[in-house]
């Protein structure tokens, strides 16, 4: 038994919390509001859940609340999942009836980390990966009443596959690690011949849609302010040209509604006019958005919450962090090392937010080799080994992610690895993602670890002034910087530890500190080099993390508005000078 002192820590609760809602607000929010239809039947809410140990003992643990991770306190269960063991979660449910030419799909949008799913005995596949999506077409086994949904969760925090920031030994910048069902599982009844997918890729006046399934003979309705227009047509797309375009920017995020009929079959989605791409001015290369530069002030978004640790109590808590950040003069967020609910992306669609989307890291992670070296400038030519099968993993799921997240306009970027954490073969993934997707801007080495192909020329400074050489061939990126400590009194969540990179003792000391660090480095960078994309850490505190402009329990914002709106203003206008 361990001798070494635990740290206590504090359960902080979230605005987000509301005891007899909390599964209802993840019911009643369509988990793809890129793919909407009518049929849509939630199984989040109570399951019974047990756990299953390496000798094969089996003991119930009580009921769970899905979509929660059984670590996390409002599941109902809080606790960790132990080396060999497994969880096994089941349901039972009824559905509406159905006739012979329809299916019945499940979707389960996470699962972490491997998922063996039988339904009434029927048996399926194993799902393995934690992050994406999966999807099983249950006709043949589901009924209108009695339905039994079992579903076995293996999680060993296997590093050849896709792990993100968790360890079984959290800490520092390390998290809780959680497992099993931990986004929204769900049901939809389709026609025989359905709509499976819609591809969509806008221009600065016209949208072109794609998809695949469905019949020959569709419909297109567009929704363009006070008009509507039907569109019929055969084949895989469509193609659709509002009267009076209006673009997409964090400022004006216009989004254009539309459907597609083809049958019995109907799906509702949107769309923005917007573009991304590279191009240079006086010397100097930018980012652009609808074809002119744009600074991307943003901040770095783990995505975790004391609540339900991967999953907030309710969607509001997505939301607040987007709009939070926005009231504070921030344009960007970078998802961190994780792949998040899909109303996250449709929230920053909505309401106007850049993201920055990173893949998540697999393979071991080296303190020497990922962070003291390159922190004392060793920033080039260290690799790690990889598996076959970790290349396999670490490939698709890229490529999946892409896949899940090309219609969300709020996506402008993808982040292949990150300060080297399992980084292998940088150029030819690079190559190989950038071919999946070349609407977008991808960073192939985040931070160091440089290799000769990225579209853009991408830093990580922490404990040293901020010194930059940008390259005239690529955008200057700070990607990630700051790190400001602060812990605000009775909102903590380790009483005893505190992990940051410069601590500050008062709320005006911080709010001076980090003007200070924008006004006197970063405004220099922009005016000297043509910095055009800037990711200050973070959002909010995680754990042991202090350096968020919100705490943990999104209880204190550590900032004034007022301040920082200034502060943004400052930046754009040093931009604009600049890129013009």
């Amino acid at each position: 038994m361990s001798n070494k002192k635990q740290p206590r820590l504090c359960a902080l609760k979230t605005p987000f919390e509301d005891a007899g809602s909390q599964t209802t607000s993840w019911q009643t929010e369509y988990p793809r509001p890129q793919l909407r239809r009518d049929s849509y039947i939630s199984l989040c809410g109570e399951w019974k859940l047990s756990v299953r140990s390496a000798d094969g003992k089996t003991q119930r643990l009580g009921n769970i609340q899905v979509p929660f991770p059984p670590e996390s306190r409002i599941s109902g269960i809080e606790r960790q999942l132990a080396r060999g063991e497994r969880y096994v979660y089941e349901i039972s449910f009824a559905l509406p009836s159905t006739n012979k030419d329809q299916r019945v799909i499940m979707h389960f949008d996470a699962v972490d980390q491997i998922a063996a799913v039988t339904l009434n005995d029927h048996e399926f596949s194993e799902h393995v990966g934690g992050y994406l999506p999966f999807e099983l077409d249950v006709t043949e086994c589901v009924m209108t009443q009695n339905n039994v949904l079992v579903v076995e969760v293996r999680d060993e925090l296997d590093r050849e596959l896709a792990w993100g920031k968790q360890k079984h030994d959290r800490g520092g910048m390390w998290y809780t690690p959680i497992s099993g069902i931990w986004k929204a599982v769900w049901l939809e009844i389709v026609p025989k011949n359905y709509i499976q997918m819609l591809h969509i890729t806008p221009t600065l006046d016209s949208v072109t849609i794609e998809m695949r399934g469905g019949k020959n003979n569709k419909i297109a309705t567009f929704f363009d302010g006070d008009k509507v227009i039907k569109q019929s047509f055969s084949g895989s797309s469509v193609s659709f040209k509002p009267e009076k375009p209006q673009l997409w920017t964090p400022e004006t995020p216009h989004l254009y509604e539309f459907e597609i009929s083809d049958g019995t079959d109907t799906v509702r989605s949107y769309f923005a006019l917007r573009t991304v791409s590279i191009e240079k001015r006086n010397q100097k290369s930018f980012i652009c958005l609808n074809g002119k530069p744009y600074f991307c002030h943003g901040l770095l978004d783990q995505g975790y919450f004391p609540d339900g640790i991967y999953t907030p109590a309710s969607p509001d808590g997505l939301l607040y962090d987007i709009k939070e950040m926005k009231a504070l003069g921030f344009n960007t967020l970078r998802k961190h090392i994780k792949i998040e609910h899909e109303l996250f992306y449709y929230y920053c669609d909505k309401y106007g937010m850049l993201v920055f989307q990173d893949m998540v890291n697999s393979g071991n992670y080296s303190f020497l080799l990922d962070t003291a070296l390159p922190t004392i400038g060793l920033k080039r030519g260290i690799t790690h080994r990889a598996t076959k099968l970790r290349r396999k993993h670490f490939i698709e799921n890229s490529k999946d992610t892409i896949s899940l997240l090309y219609n969300h306009p709020s996506v402008i970027y993808y982040t292949v690895f990150n300060e080297g954490w399992g980084q292998f073969d940088a150029d030819e993934n690079y190559k190989l993602l950038k071919a999946c997707d070349k609407t977008r801007i991808f960073d192939a080495t985040s931070g160091w670890f440089f290799g000769k192909h990225s579209d853009v020329d991408s830093h990580h400074i922490y404990f040293k002034p901020l010194k930059l050489k940008g390259r005239q061939d690529r955008p200057l990126v700070l990607s990630e910087f700051g790190g400001y400590s602060l812990r605000a009194e009775d909102h903590v969540f380790n009483l005893d530890k505190n992990y940051g990179y410069s601590t500050m003792e008062s709320q005006s000391a911080f709010e001076d500190a980090l003007c200070k660090l924008y006004r006197e480095q970063v405004i220099p960078q922009i005016t000297q080099n043509g910095l055009c994309a800037t990711i200050y850490t973070q959002v909010s505190d995680v754990e042991d993390e202090t350096n968020g402009l919100l705490t943990y329990d999104r209880q204190v914002c550590k900032v004034r508005a007022e301040k920082m709106l200034a502060l943004a203003s400052e930046l754009f206008e040093a931009f604009d000078a600049v890129s013009k």
